[in-house]
């Protein structure tokens, strides 16, 4: 008879140094802070229809990570008639690049205009908004800006409310 013998193997823990590899990886960051793509042409993204309506993004981390710069969300917003209306924790800036038309954060109405800056503060709990295009058929856009590190500090999240009458239309 053959004896069997019985080994007990450990999983393989950590490869190397940790703080090594923490040093390696912020010189990953930096370099691509430094050399990563600079300029994103308009033309190299496309409008989608989505829940909150139709947006061009240009600046996802998971999506494009040749970019500088990672630690920022940048979208386009091109309200037809409305957004749908939703909630997160905010931190939000907003530039209006073209039309005119209001938005209602929490209940109360602000109307804005090409140029002007909508700020979304930070509130525990989340701040309800949506976007409406005063004169629906011409043009109105804006952009946003999201600095990550902060939204994912406070744990954002997103509460769809009403979905943008755009998206409900497409998805049948």
């Amino acid at each position: 008879m053959i004896d069997k013998t019985k080994t007990m193997a450990r999983e393989p823990g950590p490869r190397g140094d940790l703080y090594e590899g923490h040093l390696s990886a912020r010189r990953k960051f930096i370099e691509l802070q430094n050399t990563g793509k600079l300029l994103i042409k308009s033309s190299e993204r496309e409008f989608q229809t989505g829940r909150q309506g139709k947006t061009k993004k240009y600046m996802y981390p998971d999506v494009w990570p040749e970019n500088a710069l990672q630690e920022w969300s940048v979208f386009m917003h091109d309200i037809v008639s409305h957004s749908g209306k939703h909630r997160h924790q905010g931190s939000l800036v907003i530039f209006v690049l073209e039309g005119r038309g209001h938005s209602v954060v929490e209940g109360v109405r602000m109307d804005w205009k090409k140029g002007d800056l909508i700020l979304l503060p930070l509130k525990p709990g989340g701040i309800e908004h949506q976007h409406f295009n005063a004169v629906p058929g011409e043009s109105c856009k804006w952009i946003a800006f999201i600095y990550l590190p902060m939204y994912n500090q406070v744990a954002s999240f997103t509460e769809q409310i009403e979905l943008c009458p755009l998206y409900t239309t497409q998805s049948g």
